[in-house]
């Protein structure tokens, strides 16, 4: 290494910045964090560590500039209570709000405009319901001064000469009302439990739209049920129509996609740009922010976007705002250009590679043991008609004849309703029937023909409902992996590609009943990817997953089941960019949602996205930059070319982008 490069890394090194996060419930008095804090404070000289023992304040505090003998100290904390944390040396941005000494903290603040849809895109844990709630007025920002929070006189003042300046004075004279579909989860459903749909819309319609929304979100069947009988998908379209109804200056969408098959989340998109086209002024401006991680959806429905970087509940960054296509390839490539900024070492990428399985085996990447394979297996036509129990009503699913193989990923498109789960299920045995006796040692079962336990193929199923079952297990996410994934567990590749990738090392001595969705997600599919069998189910593996996440599940599945097993993986999935990272092949499934329908032949991914975006009536390119699709405005050039050739998805790349 040269002189100068040395001196350089030296420079690097002294202008490091760090900060240490504390988790408070390990930092209670007589805990062990707590004994060892409280033995080594100020033993450098410096109150770098300082254990507050007053009567009502009781805490540990690490200094920001804590020395290099104190970190150490931190890092070695037990419990794992305390983590160190690397800052951005070229950090800039000031801060917005801090929630303590050692707790997260935002950098900047979204600016929005009026009469414009403006999106957050970022991972999870990055400060997005921080921005949020400020915008919101629920959350005063401190400007990191947590001991002695500013006045509202002094914060307009420090937002003074931006568009921030305008939108805290309207916010404190009262003339701004907020709007907000916040993130569905059970805290929702509760908060309305045992009231009837109907008596919900008619309170809340204060812009006189309520007969439109119902129409347009398909709720008008709904108007006699209660809100806990609602499903995820239909209570999502009812929050988003809440929302929409009441007359406000600022509305807020949190994941407004989640849980809704592609046509409803184009119609929710539908919904939230009418709103931004009520007439602004000044005096009365419309405000519209959504948080999504959906990047098509994001890009379809945001005039600008601002980004948020960041270390996962440490610390935020929001950038400076850009236009929708720059913002979402800036976040993709991990690098902001307008601030020189790289937040992540590689960049994300769709871009679909042909490579065989036999050819990376050649490439070293392969597994090279002989190992016992599917084959080609073919299915012929069937149906199945399920009949509801409770109410008299059945669904039947015809199934066309095709068949599957060795290394592939055959993607389940379709509109919810129209019987996916249902087909992974019948690809489970779930609908077997037993015909034996109850009193038989070995049960004897009538196999449907697409059955895999029929055809003698072991196969490992991710449920689309894993999360009550993972809610009752009450020891650590260790025991689970040591109990179901045995041989995994101990293998250094499944550590190197899936572990490693889904960040489970850090929720190993976490409790599975106490994750997060996201967490819960990772987990399962990890327990899925891990557990030995030649056909993999795995149903909706976006759901909870912020944008990043979802194209790390992407490539894991990819590498581990197909690049290294050379396995066979059936996949559902609604996020049109994990579809088009994922399937080699696609099911498309058609007709009458919850009556009657039909599941297509595998065909090329080509072939199933054009089919089901014509009856969709949408089209979609794909960026030249990192191969993403994106939906092309209605009427437009791009719209109208691509439909006139058939073309409505188009694999090729668009050179000539906006």
């Amino acid at each position: 290494m040269s002189k100068k490069k040395q001196q350089e890394k030296e420079e690097d090194r002294l202008t490091e910045k760090r900060m240490v996060i504390l988790d408070p419930a390990k930092c209670k008095p007589n805990m062990p964090a707590w004994q060892y804090f409280k033995k080594h404070q100020m033993q450098c000289g410096k109150e770098c560590i300082r254990v507050i023992n007053e009567q009502g304040k009781k805490e540990i505090r690490i200094w920001d500039q804590a020395c290099a003998a104190c970190l150490n100290r931190a890092k070695r904390c037990p419990d794992d209570a305390a983590k160190v944390v690397k800052l951005p040396s070229n950090l800039s941005a000031e801060v917005t709000h801090r929630y303590g000494m050692n707790a997260f903290k935002l950098h900047g603040l979204p600016m929005p405009m009026p009469a414009r849809v403006l999106g957050l895109l970022g991972c999870n844990g990055t400060g997005k319901s921080t921005a949020l709630n400020i915008l919101a007025g629920k959350l005063k920002p401190n400007l990191g001064r947590f001991d002695d929070p500013p006045t509202w006189t002094e914060i307009t003042k420090h937002y003074r000469g931006s568009e921030l300046q305008q939108y805290f004075t309207l916010l404190l004279e009262d003339r701004l009302k907020v709007s907000v579909k916040p993130q569905l989860d059970q805290d929702y459903v509760a908060a309305f439990k045992g009231i009837k749909v109907g008596d919900l819309v008619a309170k809340a319609d204060q812009r006189g739209v309520r007969e439109e929304l119902l129409h347009v979100l398909e709720l008008e069947h709904l108007l006699e049920r209660e809100i806990q009988e609602l499903s995820g998908g239909e209570l999502q379209r009812l929050a988003i129509s809440l929302a929409s109804m009441k007359e406000a200056n600022v509305y807020m969408f949190d994941e407004a996609s989640s849980f809704l098959d592609v046509r409803q989340r184009l119609v929710a998109t539908k919904v939230i740009r009418d709103i931004a086209q009520q007439e602004s002024t000044a005096e009365k401006p419309k405000y519209v922010i959504v948080v999504e991680h959906d990047l098509a959806v994001l890009d379809y429905m945001s005039d600008f976007i601002h980004c948020l970087y960041g270390e996962p509940g440490c610390y935020g960054v929001v950038t400076k705002r850009a236009g929708v296509r720059n913002g979402i390839n800036n976040f993709l490539a991990g690098f902001i250009p307008a601030e020189n900024m790289r937040f992540r070492p590689e960049a994300l990428t769709f871009k679909v590679t042909h490579t065989s399985a036999a050819e990376l085996r050649e490439l070293g990447l392969g597994n090279e043991e002989d190992k016992v394979k599917v084959g080609a297996r073919e299915y012929p036509a069937m149906t199945k008609t399920l009949t509801a129990k409770d109410r008299d009503s059945s669904f039947t699913i015809h199934v066309e004849a095709g068949h599957f193989t060795d290394s592939e990923v055959i993607g389940l498109m379709g509109e919810n309703g129209t019987g996916k789960t249902t087909y992974l299920q019948m690809l489970a045995g779930l609908h077997d029937t037993v015909i034996s006796d109850a009193s038989a040692e070995k049960k004897e079962y009538d196999n449907l023909p697409v059955s895999l336990l029929g055809m003698g193929i072991t196969m490992s199923y991710k449920r689309q409902d894993y999360a009550p079952k993972y809610r009752r297990y009450t020891k650590t996410v260790r025991e689970l992996c040591e109990k179901n994934l045995q041989i995994a567990f101990t293998d250094s590749l499944f550590k190197l590609f899936v572990m490693r990738p889904l960040r489970i090392d850090e929720l190993m001595d976490l409790t599975v009943s106490t994750l997060s969705g996201g967490e819960l997600q990772r987990l399962a599919i990890t327990v899925c990817l891990g557990t030995p069998a030649m056909v993999y189910l795995i149903d909706e593996p976006s759901a909870g997953l912020d944008c990043e996440q979802r194209v790390i599940v992407a490539k894991v599945i990819k590498r581990w089941l197909i690049s290294h097993l050379g396995r066979t993986c059936f996949v559902i999935e609604h996020d049109c960019l994990m579809m088009s990272a994922l399937a080699d092949r696609m099911i498309l499934f058609e007709g009458e949602p919850g009556v009657e329908t039909y599941a297509r032949s595998p065909g090329t991914v080509e072939a199933g996205f054009n089919a089901f975006l014509k009856n969709l009536d949408v089209t979609f390119r794909r960026d030249p930059t990192n191969y993403r699709p994106r939906v092309n405005k209605p009427a437009s050039t791009k719209d109208k070319d691509q439909k006139s050739a058939g073309k409505y998805y188009l694999l090729e790349v668009d050179d000539d982008e906006d």
